[in-house]
């Protein structure tokens, strides 16, 4: 009953989104709409991405979806940036990150781990990984240190920020050479980790591209009208930006892969969930927020990659208990229930600022 209502609901909750945006319905209608939307059209992106994954493989699978859902993020954030609210675009990036490897990872742990005793993936792509996230951690870390503890002036900042950007982009398209041309037969799923349950994909391969295209235009179109309301919606329920950054914004932005990285392990394939939490945490670091500051630069409105003490700590902490949970190849359902727990706290922490 549910699936046959799925299509007609999508329809529905868009156009109601679109017309309480173009009618100006109030802040609060806009933003439930939006939000609503933005789930349905999630689920279809997540649908097509799985139905991808059956002719193109997890991993492939897995960083499309990935691609495709930080679209969301990477859209709402130039959307920030163009009204000048650099403090909401960082606390959303923050969101992202510790959203994808908390949240993310932890709620597909659990949810796997509650049919399956265990979930193997590739280890030596989990090492991989492990190694990337700690080379945003300083990327992060190291210019926000030496900007405030020397005062460095303004402009040198932004240099300072441009450089890594430049350098953080630069190892991201050696990643994924690494990852998809010289090194791929070595990060693909071994035998014993691949998820056989004898499915057939959704549409054809086409069909499934298509589709993915489709929705990821929708989540464009829903997240533009939800900006629009953070301000007001902020303002009247008292949260602060960096709350409304770090979780309303990435919460619904990171939407498609939340429900497709959890579809992905309850089927047992935890590798193409695994890709689709860490990967995206390692897109968001090394790709999106990178491209921001250039994005910036284009509007003549400088972002620079300098990141709040808070924000730091939290991408931190979130590296540091995802790397140590991940990195052997396999997960259980105690350690998703781990990575939630370090979720909870770090939103009440937020909450209070």
């Amino acid at each position: 009953m549910l699936k046959k209502l799925f299509y007609p609901l999508l329809i529905i909750t868009f156009i109601l989104s679109a017309l309480s945006h173009f009618m100006h319905w109030g802040a609060e209608v806009e933003f439930a709409f939006a939000g609503l939307a933005i789930l349905f059209a999630a689920g279809l992106l997540g649908k097509a991405t799985e139905s991808v994954a059956h002719y193109a493989g997890q991993r492939i699978g897995g960083f499309l979806n990935a691609t495709f859902g930080n679209a969301a993020e990477l859209i709402i954030a130039i959307f920030l940036i163009k009204e000048g609210l650099f403090e909401i675009v960082k606390a959303s990036l923050t969101g992202a990150i510790i959203g994808n490897l908390l949240l993310v990872l932890g709620a597909s742990a659990l949810a796997g781990g509650l049919k399956y005793k265990e979930q193997k993936f590739n280890d030596h792509l989990a090492g991989q990984n492990a190694s990337l996230m700690m080379l945003g951690i300083i990327a992060l870390f190291v210019p926000a240190i030496f900007v405030k503890t020397e005062h460095i002036s303004d402009e040198n900042t932004m240099t300072i920020s441009i450089i890594v950007a430049a350098i953080l982009i630069f190892a991201y398209i050696g990643w994924l050479v690494y990852s998809m041309v010289t090194h791929k037969d070595m990060l693909e799923d071994h035998v014993d980790t691949q998820a056989s349950h004898g499915e057939k994909p959704a549409w054809t391969k086409g069909m499934s591209i298509l589709l993915l295209v489709v929705a990821t235009v929708m989540v464009a179109f829903i997240s533009e009208w939800l900006v629009h309301t953070l301000d007001t919606f902020s303002s009247r329920f008292g949260l602060s930006d960096l709350f409304v950054g770090a979780f309303v914004v990435a919460i619904v932005g990171n939407a498609a892969e939340h429900s497709a990285a959890i579809l992905l392990a309850m089927k047992n394939k935890m590798g193409a969930a695994v890709e689709i939490a860490v990967g995206s945490s390692l897109q968001i670091a090394l790709f999106v927020a990178p491209v921001l500051v250039f994005v910036s630069l284009l509007f003549g409105k400088e972002m620079d990659l300098i990141f709040t003490t808070i924000e730091l700590a939290a991408i931190g902490v979130s590296v540091l208990i995802a790397t140590s949970i991940s990195r052997d190849g396999a997960t259980t359902w105690f350690e998703g229930k781990l990575l939630l727990i370090v979720y909870v706290i770090l939103g009440v922490s937020f909450y209070f600022v």
